[in-house]
């Protein structure tokens, strides 16, 4: 979340549309998996570990469960966020990179959503996903090495120092 936010505060004011986008669609997904994750962490693993699973049935995550529908939504949430986010990244220098990683990860979601709601699930059928369980974390990465690399720069500048990446 913090990540998109920090991509709108420094978008380029015609670009703010796709940010603020983006954002939105960020704030979307962390509910969805939040309140899945606090439910899950707070409530579903202690019951279960005190051996009483049978009083919060309707809370434990299994496939197709009221919980896993939450986790679907949110990620799917995520990757329409990263697709929003393309528009604001330059098609050059550093800049390609995110916008490219952004772009392969938001064209992944579709694999998820179908993992999530295909209707027989399967072991095998999550390996469809494992290409989102790669872009997902390198978009943030990618972003996190993009605004570390701006960061220097603008260092660099103000001290009249040359930083070659």
């Amino acid at each position: 979340m913090l990540g998109i936010l920090a991509l709108h505060y420094t978008a380029p004011p015609e670009k703010k549309y796709w940010s603020h986008a983006a954002l939105i669609f960020t704030a979307f997904y962390v509910v969805f998996v939040a309140a899945n994750y606090v439910v899950q962490l707070a409530t579903v693993i202690p019951m279960t570990l005190k051996g009483n699973s049978n009083e919060i049935g309707i809370l434990i995550q299994t496939p197709h469960s009221l919980f896993w529908d939450f986790d679907a939504l949110g990620y799917i949430f995520m990757g329409l966020a990263t697709l929003f986010a393309v528009p604001v990244f330059e098609k050059t220098g550093f800049q390609k990179w995110v916008r490219l990683t952004f772009l392969i990860h938001g064209l992944v979601t579709p694999l998820i959503a179908f993992v999530y709601f295909y209707p027989d699930f399967s072991d095998k059928l999550l390996l469809l996903g494992l290409p989102w369980g790669i872009t997902a974390p390198a978009s943030m990465l990618i972003l996190a090495i993009m605004f570390k690399k701006n960061y220097k720069n603008k260092n660099c500048k103000k001290a009249n120092l040359k930083f070659i990446y």
